[in-house]
């Protein structure tokens, strides 16, 4: 599809720059997309659009402070690496700027010495696979020396590093945040819960399929590079359960939806496994697993954006988010969020 069908305007002031003071008390724009109605709440109202028995799936990635800051041995020219895999045992995958000058064998230094990063492999896109050499425990050392990856858009370090966290984070190794979660309390989780709501945990560790941008003019032309899951036979168990029972699963933003659907997908069925999903949703992909969507607003042109075309339709999509910047709605990470219901 053209990528240009998924652009819209927003004002720069619309972008927000910091959480809400309380979490729960963003807003929250409700869409029917059944029905192509929608209206304003705040997000604690999400609880009157669950129901016992409703099943809510969250991803419980944790961020690690996955930007660093270093020197190359050689020549002490100034480099920044974004962690944003594990390979395997010490090699992770990291985005490198500036990338044309590191080369396989270069070593860059951080923390006078405590950390070291080899380049053992040059990929495309200014993607680098580093060694990193160290003594003690390392992601002791990369809290010490690493800063959170806050997305470009966002000017300053505005807010305390566990607000670009969710409440229920655990599993680290994200280099940025489910942000969808960002709008849950540990009191509004108790209600969802007393209501009868039953919580799912599953863990998509984001990294450059959710986050990069599209560069090219035809989705087919994009490269989703792919991103570890895990789901756990527990998880899997109370899904395919819910399944079966037609119980109504709602998905905590983008990254459980492509989770969900990447599992199911493979399997047929709701299957425990550690796996790399570089599932790419856009119009015309059919849904599978998922009833409804609680998700924020995302940036145009932008494999997010898509996704949610493919859920609600592209011109719905647009209309409602004209809606949103019409009423000042904030965007993006830090932002207000949807409830997306209703058959279509």
């Amino acid at each position: 599809m053209d990528i240009n069908l998924f652009d819209y305007h927003l004002p720069e002031q619309l972008i927000a720059q910091k959480p809400s003071e309380i979490r729960d008390h963003s807003r929250l724009l409700v869409v029917n997309r059944e029905s192509h109605t929608y209206e304003d709440k705040n997000f604690f109202d999400i609880i009157d659009y669950l129901r016992p028995g409703d099943v809510l799936v969250r991803n419980n990635t944790k961020v690690i402070p996955a930007r660093l800051f270093g020197v190359k041995e050689v020549t002490g020219a100034h480099c920044e690496l974004l962690l944003l895999k594990q390979i395997k045992g010490d090699n992770w995958e990291c985005l490198t700027r500036p990338a044309k000058s590191l080369k396989v064998g270069a070593r860059v230094i951080f923390g006078e010495g405590k950390l070291i990063a080899e380049c053992v492999e040059e990929k495309e896109e200014g993607l680098r696979i580093f060694k990193f050499i160290y003594h003690g425990i390392f992601l002791e050392i990369l809290d010490e020396l690493g800063k959170m990856p806050l997305p470009p858009y966002i000017s300053k370090q505005l807010c305390p590093n566990d607000r670009y966290q969710t409440i229920y984070a655990k599993n680290e190794g994200s280099a940025a945040a489910p942000t969808a979660g960002f709008h849950f309390t540990d009191e509004l989780f108790d209600k969802i819960k007393a209501k009868g709501v039953e919580i799912v945990d599953i863990t998509l560790h984001i990294g450059l399929g959710t986050f990069r941008p599209i560069k090219v003019s035809d989705s087919k032309d994009h490269i989703m590079h792919s991103e570890f899951y895990e789901m756990s036979k527990k998880a899997a168990d109370r899904l395919n359960t819910a399944k079966n029972e037609n119980r109504h699963i709602i998905a905590i933003g983008t990254t459980s939806v492509r989770t969900l659907e990447s599992n199911y997908l493979k399997y047929g069925k709701f299957q425990p496994t550690k796996a790399e999903t570089n599932l790419f949703i856009e119009p015309g992909y059919k849904f599978q697993t998922i009833d409804a969507l609680i998700t924020n607003f995302h940036l145009p042109k932008s494999t997010l954006i898509m996704l949610i075309s493919a859920y609600m339709g592209r011109e719905f999509t647009l209309e409602v988010y004209k809606y949103a910047i019409d009423k000042k709605y904030r965007f993006f990470s830090f932002g207000d969020a949807m409830f997306i219901y209703g058959n279509c």
